[in-house]
């Protein structure tokens, strides 16, 4: 089982890797202000999230749930953690959402609503370790 944990732990941290550098990019793809830019943008965010992002939540969840069925892990900290990582993975589709939003190139926010957009994965990563580790109720 520790294989599967370390496997866990690697793809949660190539995903909120992913989480943190897309709105990033949209950050930097909404400050900019050429097509050439635009364009590398486009192709740049499209490869993180089909490439990187959505794989690691995958093998992130399939992980979890392998170690959640060895372990038999119970009590509410559970409950919790598996509210925030739904929280998480909804999140994750709609950066998805903004990405192909980007690639129409439909209207997109300010840089500075991507800046906020930026700091929520840092939120629920902090509530998920904390539940994780240590189990407070």
């Amino acid at each position: 089982m520790l294989w599967i944990k370390s496997l866990h732990i690697i793809a949660m941290v190539a995903w909120f890797a992913a989480l943190f550098y897309l709105p990033r990019l949209f950050v930097y793809h909404a400050m900019s202000t050429d097509s050439a830019s635009r364009d590398r943008f486009i192709v740049m965010e499209r490869k993180l999230y089909r490439g990187i992002m959505t794989p690691a939540m995958v093998a992130t969840i399939v992980f979890g749930t392998w170690l959640w069925l060895g372990y038999g892990f119970t009590g509410g900290w559970l409950y919790a953690k598996l509210f925030l990582v739904a929280l998480l993975v909804a999140y994750h589709f709609w950066l998805g959402s903004i990405a192909r939003d980007f690639a129409r190139g439909a209207p997109t926010r300010s840089h500075v609503f991507y800046r906020w957009v930026n700091e929520l994965p840092t939120v629920l990563l902090i509530a998920i370790v904390v539940l994780a580790v240590v189990k407070p109720f």
